[in-house]
């Protein structure tokens, strides 16, 4: 994916990749993921639609304020791995319990608002999907974390 790319693109150039650069295209890669897999697994009225896909918009950019948030501190993490101490550690594990945490308090908050724009099976398949997808991305995420030391 883009942050692969991105970092692969750093270690053979010899100007380093700034995070805000792959932020920008793992944000980009993945919002274009999402919104291209919930459009082929939703059935929409044109009305449903309309209401739908600006609330979605607008959940996407508060899921990227966490996500942007959790890519750093694991740049973070691998920039400093080889001198990691007990709290630095103990930082990265923390903030991936509130990484999720947060999360499952935005799916909930924006599960009402979906549910008012679609109807309940609509609103829950979509918080369905956008949940796999997370899990997938954070599968990915978490196999370039060095496990540590």
């Amino acid at each position: 994916m883009a942050w692969t790319a991105a970092q692969q693109a750093r270690s053979v150039s010899t100007a380093p990749t700034s995070i805000d650069e792959v932020l920008r295209a793992v944000r980009s890669d993945l919002q274009g993921e999402r919104s291209d897999i919930l459009a082929k697994n939703l059935t929409l009225t044109s009305e449903q639609a309309a209401k739908f896909w600006p609330l979605y918009e607008t959940y996407q950019k508060e899921q990227n304020v966490i996500m942007d948030e959790q890519l750093r501190g694991i740049q973070r993490f691998i920039e400093n791995f080889e001198t990691i101490d007990d709290p630095g550690a103990l930082g990265l594990i923390n903030a991936h319990f509130d990484r999720d945490a947060r999360m499952t308090a935005l799916r909930r908050k924006w599960l009402i608002e979906f549910q008012q724009a679609l109807n309940t099976k609509l609103a829950v398949r979509v918080m369905q999907i956008d949940r796999r997808l997370s899990l997938a991305h954070q599968i990915m995420f978490a196999s370039k974390i060095p496990l540590a030391p």
